[in-house]
């Protein structure tokens, strides 16, 4: 028998049914049974003095047996620059809020994956923070990167459900031209949809706009320049934000975190429904 349940926006397509939560709400089911599941925590903020790419929030998905109660969502908020984000769960199954951005007087923060390092590799401001929180069990995402060059090197990206978050570096010894490292990959969910989560977000190029450090696909927002403040990362994507510096491109909050459950209407060939929305 097909599961039954109500809450969060209810689409149907291909098969499956699909429940996404955007913000805290209640899983109800009236019918239970195996369901599949993303959880995906709230995006750090990007560092805001030479500051690296915030980390994207945990990632887990899955599945578990529902059973005929009623599951509380969280949904995990972004955190602003200079911030960690926040979780998101349900029915135990947390994802952790992503790391902030490292800046000039601040370590990178720890998360699903971790910040940045920041530009110039300040003492041990450079290195970028842990992802899983660190060491959570199962894997939620990947470090950030760390700072390699100590005078006019760009911040490094945060850490992304799929890879780590690239180095900062400079292009040439004693050059004004910084080499921001970009936010880390997220994850696609489900397989062979063409959508993706939890993306690293970019870190600082000061000096030169064409090297700003690219958020991660999966809602990672791009590094501030001398000229462009720094993206947020998305909404509902557990993204990362980019790295910046006062004066020189502000950084960017992260993206809130997503919960999303589908299920089986009948056999069939299913299909993810964001791809006939997009």
């Amino acid at each position: 028998m097909a599961v039954v349940a109500t809450g969060g926006t209810v689409t149907t397509v291909g098969g499956y049914k699909y429940h996404t939560f955007n913000s805290a709400a209640d899983f109800i089911v009236s019918t239970g049974g195996s369901v599949e599941y993303l959880v995906v925590g709230g995006g750090g903020g990007g560092g805001s003095g030479n500051g690296g790419g915030g980390g994207a929030g945990g990632f887990r998905s899955g599945n578990f047996t529902a059973s005929v109660q009623t599951y509380p969502v969280v949904v995990g908020a972004g955190g602003a620059a200079d911030a960690n984000g926040s979780a998101s769960s349900i029915n135990s199954i947390s994802a952790a809020g992503g790391g902030k951005g490292a800046t000039d007087s601040a370590f990178a923060g720890d998360g699903g994956s971790g910040g940045g390092g920041c530009r110039d590799k300040t003492v041990n401001q450079g290195v970028g923070g842990q992802g899983d929180t660190p060491d959570t069990t199962p894997d939620q995402g990947n470090d950030g990167g760390t700072s390699l060059s100590t005078s006019w090197g760009g911040a490094s990206g945060g850490g992304g459900a799929g890879a780590v978050g690239e180095a900062g570096t400079n292009l040439s010894s004693g050059s004004a031209d910084e080499f921001a490292g970009d936010g880390g990959a997220g994850k696609e969910w489900p397989a062979s949809s063409g959508t993706y989560y939890a993306g690293g977000g970019g870190g600082l190029n000061e000096s030169n706009a064409t090297y700003r450090g690219d958020g991660g696909n999966g809602g990672g927002g791009a590094g501030g320049t001398s000229v462009e403040n720094a993206v947020a990362g998305t909404a509902n994507k557990g993204g990362g934000g980019g790295g910046g510096r006062a004066g020189y491109g502000e950084a960017a909050a992260g993206g809130s975190g997503v919960v999303i459950i589908r299920y089986l209407l009948a056999a069939g060939n299913p299909w993810n429904y964001y791809a006939q929305m997009a």
